[in-house]
């Protein structure tokens, strides 16, 4: 072997393999999993585990873990905002809410973001690499162990965009919903994508049950190319042809969030010729007051224009919600952060 085995990333087949392959029973192999479902972070705490079988382990594999490097709790709502590092020095953001059904956990799939949003923290540092499936599960396993929680939803909406680490998205979603990892059910898992067409229609292939929320922000090719640089490589037509034969192929209703900005797309205008676009689909809208950003100049809509927007979507039969600010005080939307850490990291270079 010349690389270490990412062994939390692996399916039980995978694991299984690596382990006789090492010469070790069968049945250790499960006894390994147990303990990485258990978060056992090094070989060291599998008590059951035989001397050699640990060395083997801690010789040719690795462990991701998501240590904290900083933590911001809301004194308004309890939300929790992490800074997790990974054993690389990599940072990512990740988000825990309490809502009534239980924690939900908007965790990071990327360092950084290719994307290029305008309105958005975390493409403003840069991108680093992606992650893997054991780093998208490790953050949720620090956060339930810190909080001492469980988690029952979970958003890829933090750092980065899914769908352009779609091998490892999807060999994610196959292990946090596997009853030998976190056993968090697939229609408890929401993935949000700016939209990169061909990978919706690859994604819709699996058949998975997620809820699959779209970036839309603008109710028009022109407007939204002006925020979102993705719109000029796949225009709105094709992007809404693909989530409609997601829907078709998964049974899966599509969200699309839009994120309402003071004078630029939250207009009544705009609001029918979103509604115009989205009649007949089988669909909801996610209205989203914009995050301040420092360097976008960008604002929120006002209360009064926010429900406006609502109000007209819904006369013409489009069901829309306008989302509830959570964390506001600790900026819960994710890139702020990591921002942050690495700007105190160059002054003290």
């Amino acid at each position: 072997m010349t690389e270490r085995a990412d062994i939390k990333s692996m399916t039980p087949e995978e694991l299984t393999a690596l382990i006789t392959g090492g010469g070790f029973p069968k049945f250790r192999a499960k006894q390994v999993a147990d303990w990485l479902k258990k978060g056992a972070a090094s070989a060291e705490e599998m008590k059951n585990l035989p001397a050699d079988l640990k060395k083997f382990i801690q010789n040719y594999c690795y462990i991701s873990v998501a240590i904290i490097e900083k933590k911001f709790v809301s004194r308004y709502d309890k939300t929790v905002k992490y800074l997790f590092a990974f054993a690389d020095g990599e940072c990512v953001e990740s988000v825990v809410m309490r809502y009534r059904h239980g924690y939900s956990i908007c965790i990071s799939t990327q360092v950084g973001c290719r994307m290029g949003c305008t309105f958005c923290a975390t493409g403003k540092s840069g991108f680093s690499r992606s992650l893997t499936a054991s780093e998208m599960l490790a953050q949720i396993e620090a956060a339930q162990r810190d909080l001492d929680i469980r988690v029952s939803n979970v958003v890829l909406m933090g750092m980065g965009e899914p769908l352009d680490n779609f091998e490892n998205v999807v060999r994610f979603i196959r292990l946090v919903s596997s009853e030998q990892s976190l056993n968090i059910g697939t229609r408890h898992i929401t993935l949000s994508t700016c939209g990169i067409v061909p990978k919706i229609y690859e994604l819709a292939k699996y058949r998975f049950q997620i809820n699959l929320a779209v970036s839309l922000h603008a109710p028009n090719d022109e407007l939204r190319s002006r925020t979102m640089p993705i719109a000029r490589a796949y225009p709105m037509e094709q992007l809404l042809r693909a989530c409609a034969d997601y829907f078709e192929a998964t049974g899966r209703r599509v969200t699309y969030e839009y994120a309402l900005i003071s004078g630029v797309n939250d207009s009544d205008e705009c609001a029918r010729e979103l509604a115009q676009k989205l009649s007949g689909t089988h669909s909801h809208v996610n209205l989203i007051p914009v995050n301040a950003v420092e360097g976008t100049g960008f604002n929120k809509s006002s209360i009064k224009r926010q429900q406006s927007f609502a109000d007209i979507l819904a006369g013409r039969g489009i069901a829309a919600t306008v989302r509830r600010t959570l964390g506001s005080d600790i900026n819960a939307s994710c890139g702020q952060l990591r921002r942050k850490h690495i700007d105190s990291i160059k002054e003290d270079l």
